[in-house]
């Protein structure tokens, strides 16, 4: 039961928080599409959804199915948890599979981590560790609360700062998207249609998410244009260089994006920022660290790893589409927490080392 009502609030995270909504405010659920709020008899965790046969009960409208998933899963990872784990530290798990939900469907549908979650998690696994210090007990330490705690910073260490060299390594492989152009093609920026869309830079037709585009506060999106049309008015040709919050034209003029009411032109090529892996995933595993410490992340990102490929391979996601990492560390980490760690002991058995 408490599983369940934690995931019904988990729900309001994951519609709000990605728009830069309060969780808080409004403090009742209501329905996206009609904005009534709910009563008590239709905010029951999974009963309600069952009795409303997944439809408003003002306006009728479809409610996802994600609503139902989101509270049996949580339901059943916290009696996992319970039937698993001493008391003194189930509760911290709880807090752990709740941001794991979260994060997971976030990222599924938004294709981003916030950070504010995986920080606070972050800061509750090394308190986990000092209070039940057997939880990185793999890493080498166990015993006294300040060895836990020492497992535990050892293992964020591990999973941020390994996965932060991965991300930076390809970031200067593969951190660019050169696009050329045989004629001239048009361009423009194209506002989000519906309050979960994002911001699209739209190239020949090809469509590229704005959150995408600008991971990084020092990305720049450079256009060679061979027309600028800003707000309706030509402006010239030339580099067009776009950051996230402005542009700059060739002849060093500059704008705030906030305050242009269009941009668009035509162009012969662009050079766009990409990333190999979000900074989220790293801060996500800085997280998972914290809680199992450095072996718990090696076997978190193996298992993760092979859990994307066989997503990949079932959806027939091809190579360079994307796919959000942070859903299968998730899994990677639960694995590893409900029995992995007795096939790591197994395998430092066989090879000698346990």
């Amino acid at each position: 039961m408490i599983g369940a009502c934690i995931g019904s609030f988990l729900n309001v995270v994951i519609y709000r928080l990605p728009l830069g909504m309060s969780v808080n405010k409004p403090n009742r659920s209501f329905c996206p599409l009609c904005k009534n709020q709910l009563s008590l008899w239709q905010n029951l965790p999974i009963v309600s959804w069952l009795f409303l046969r997944g439809k408003c009960g003002h306006c009728a409208a479809p409610i996802p199915f994600r609503y139902i998933a989101v509270e049996f899963v949580t339901a059943v990872l916290f009696v996992l948890a319970w039937w698993l784990f001493p008391p003194q530290v189930a509760p911290f798990l709880w807090v752990l599979l709740a941001l794991f939900v979260a994060i997971t469907w976030i990222d599924a549908e938004h294709l981003i981590i916030p950070t504010n979650l995986t920080w606070a998690g972050s800061a509750i696994g090394l308190i986990a560790c000092a209070v039940w210090p057997q939880l990185p007990a793999l890493s080498g330490f166990g015993g006294t609360w300040w060895q836990g705690l020492l497992g535990g910073g050892i293992g964020w260490t591990a999973g941020f700062f390994g996965l932060w060299a991965v991300v930076e390594l390809g970031k200067m492989a593969f951190g660019k998207k050169a696009m050329k152009f045989d004629k001239e093609v048009e361009w423009s920026l194209r506002e989000p249609v519906g309050d979960d869309d994002p911001m699209l830079f739209v190239i020949d037709g090809e469509e590229v998410p704005w959150w995408d585009i600008f991971s990084r506060k020092t990305d720049r999106l450079v256009v060679d244009a061979t027309e600028v049309v800003v707000d309706g008015e030509e402006t010239g040709a030339g580099e067009l260089i776009i950051r996230e919050s402005g542009i700059q034209l060739a002849d060093g003029r500059s704008f705030e994006l906030a305050k242009m009411k269009s941009l668009s032109g035509q162009a012969r090529g662009a050079v766009i920022p990409r990333e190999a892996m979000g900074m989220g995933d790293v801060h996500l595993l800085g997280m998972i660290g914290a809680f199992f410490g450095w072996s718990g992340v090696f076997f978190s990102l193996f298992a993760a790893s092979l859990f994307a490929l066989i997503a990949a391979l079932i959806g027939r996601i091809g190579f360079g589409k994307q796919l959000p990492f942070g859903p299968f560390l998730a899994m990677g980490a639960a694995a590893w927490m409900f029995g992995g760690w007795r096939l790591w002991q197994w395998y430092l058995g066989f090879v000698g080392l346990w």
